[in-house]
């Protein structure tokens, strides 16, 4: 082929992309369509999501950095009893929303403070439906919905509740995906000799160790909760935060993807992920393989207000970095406390799944280039 086809081939090509890109294509750079596996070069030149953010302030330097990193992400808004309140979660988000429409989206979530309330219900769709008009593509139920919500005869709420069920099936109406984060990890009920990575966290926290108090709804109690609501509502789109708290088994994780075709989990446990793989790489990696349209990388990043940006910028990036060189690589990684595993080095098809491809289906996300 002479040097003018070249040419000529290369333009065509050049012309075809803002063609591709309002149709959801993301654009590669030349070559890395052809590999079989991506490398650690190949981290700033795919687009990448991921699916778990928390953004508790209004400054851009996650973002900027997101950019440089061809990251698009997810903001989620929580209901929870500290750090910025729900409503200024999602003035944040909404902010953010509006200066980087192309990079991001975010999830509401409803409050439960007036639960008791005869028209919860209706007041509850009804600041879902004004949220979705302010943006946003994915709603969340958090943790307090099973570990803190009583009725009026002071009984533990579960997701189960029939209250919680017509809010899920004004969801599957709409369209709307579920984000849940139920329970805790298995390690919440464990005694803290017991645990593999929360014994510092409820070691020092022992108001929330739920082995001290067992009489809250026990971890199957949870989890079971968590099944029964999936079951009621098949055609729910749903997403289990944190491997769906079961980050201790793959085995039980994997009975869960199979029994709910519409259930997927976001990869946030990065140490339990690590140790099944230092335990048994080939299943860890076999796993990954046979679920791969249902796993969805994220990190559950928390970005706080910062007087240091290049500091914040840093630490992200080196997360990122370093999570693709587990999904990626076979490099040697170590695991503190442990030893040292090897990355997964996931096939090109299987890492463009879990890094991008998942999380827009499930959210309807396109990028806009």
């Amino acid at each position: 082929m002479n040097q003018r086809k070249i040419a000529v081939l290369f333009a065509l090509w050049l012309a075809l992309l803002p063609i591709m890109a309002q149709k959801g294509y993301r654009a590669k750079l030349p070559g890395t369509e052809e590999k079989a596996f991506y490398t650690m070069q190949d981290f700033g030149r795919v687009d990448k999501f991921d699916i778990h953010v928390h953004i508790n302030t209004a400054q851009p330097y996650f973002t900027h950095q997101a950019i440089r990193d061809r990251f698009f992400f997810l903001d989620i808004v929580d209901d929870r009893p500290f750090g910025l309140p729900m409503d200024e979660q999602q003035e944040v988000a909404i902010q953010h929303l509006e200066n980087f429409p192309e990079r991001m989206g975010f999830a509401t979530t409803f409050k439960v403070s007036n639960w008791n309330q005869g028209d919860w219900v209706a007041q509850t769709i009804s600041q879902l439906e004004k949220s979705f008009a302010q943006g946003a593509i994915a709603v969340k139920i958090w943790k307090n919905i099973g570990m803190d919500l009583r009725d009026e005869h002071d009984d533990f709420v579960m997701v189960d509740h029939p209250r919680i069920d017509s809010i899920l099936t004004f969801l599957t109406k709409t369209g709307v995906p579920l984000l849940g984060h139920n329970g805790e990890p298995r390690d919440c009920w464990l005694p803290l000799e017991d645990m593999t990575f929360s014994q510092g966290y409820y070691g020092a926290h022992p108001e929330y160790h739920m082995y001290l108090h067992p009489e809250y709804p026990s971890y199957e109690d949870q989890i079971k909760a968590r099944d029964i609501m999936l079951k009621k509502h098949p055609n729910l789109n749903f997403m289990g935060a944190h491997l769906g708290s079961l980050e201790w088994s793959l085995e039980e994780l994997a009975k869960r993807l199979d029994a709910y075709p519409l259930m997927r989990v976001d990869l946030t446990r990065m140490p339990n992920l690590k140790l099944h793989t230092f335990k048994d790489r080939k299943r860890t990696r076999e796993f990954f393989i046979t679920y791969q349209d249902k796993l969805i990388y994220g990190t559950d990043s928390a970005i706080n207000p910062t007087d240091d940006p290049d500091q914040l910028k840093e630490r992200q990036h080196k997360r990122w970095l370093e999570e693709w060189r587990f999904y990626t690589t076979d490099d040697p990684i170590k695991l503190e406390g442990y030893g040292t595993l090897m990355g997964l080095n996931l096939p090109r098809s299987v890492i463009d799944k879990i890094y991008f491809e998942n999380a827009s289906k499930l959210l309807g996300f396109k990028t806009k280039k």
